[in-house]
């Protein structure tokens, strides 16, 4: 009998501290890479960090490739879903309308890199990474500015500092209200490319790499760093990326000044 309400007692404690962990976390994220393109070699080194950052903020990230999870039921749960280096046509017309209504009920978005080289043909979509991904050159260092630090993740980041990455030309804007809070420097690397006849020559004297909005009910942030696996373990790019994360899924983090 004694044994027996040990074990009941030990099981509570279980069932509560097991409780107590799942309400400590901040709050629930989705991890999104599918791919119907390109496909980086990143993706793997891009989860790992991910979770990392999940662990290390305390908040709960489940990770899935398959669409199916675009549904008002499955993404209730969640208050911030991350496309992170998706490409192509990845939802079909039911899961972008579930999107749709998750965004407008207040929740947040995340798009690292090729977010924006997915579901061109998806005005809504388009509108909330804010500019769709045109051509890039190969990749090089390149000196990249922050311009605004009032957005959450951007505190050591210095003023200027030299960056290797893959730099993405985009489009012109596909909304108006784009808060820009970091852009590259185009005197400082060759931003001329060319694919058949697709040509890029760069985007002159302003060169937008990562910015942020209120879009539709919820809030939409978008870095075009993270193309290179190494990207990923870096503290810098690790701590802008959990700054959209947090913005997005909180709307906290912006400071006044």
């Amino acid at each position: 009998m004694r044994n027996k309400l040990l074990i009941s007692i030990a099981l509570t404690c279980s069932f509560v501290m097991a409780s107590l962990s799942v309400q400590a976390q901040q709050f629930n994220v989705l991890l999104f890479t599918k791919t119907n393109g390109f496909h980086h070699e990143s993706i793997n080194e891009g989860v790992t960090a991910m979770r990392a950052l999940a662990k290390r903020h305390d908040f709960a990230l489940d990770w899935h490739e398959d669409a199916s999870v675009f549904s008002d039921e499955r993404l209730q749960k969640y208050q911030a879903v991350i496309f992170l280096l998706t490409t192509g046509d990845i939802l079909n017309d039911e899961q972008q309308a579930a999107m749709e209504r998750f965004v407008r009920a207040g929740k947040g978005f995340v798009g690292v890199h090729s977010a924006s080289d997915t579901e061109y043909d998806w005005d809504w979509y388009t509108k909330m990474v804010g500019r769709t991904f045109h051509i890039h050159p190969a990749n090089q260092t390149a000196e990249l500015q922050v311009l605004d630090r009032k957005f959450p993740g951007l505190e050591r980041m210095p003023d200027r500092f030299w960056w290797t990455d893959e730099w993405y030309e985009f489009g012109a804007e596909r909304t108006k209200g784009l808060n820009y809070i970091l852009s590259v420097d185009e005197q400082s690397y060759d931003p001329r490319a060319q694919w058949g006849e697709k040509k890029g020559v760069g985007m002159g004297k302003f060169h937008p790499i990562a910015w942020y909005h209120n879009y539709d009910g919820g809030r939409a942030f978008y870095t075009a760093l993270g193309h290179l696996p190494a990207t990923y373990s870096d503290t810098l790019f690790l701590e802008h990326v959990y700054g959209g994360i947090f913005w997005a899924a909180t709307g906290k983090g912006l400071r006044k000044k």
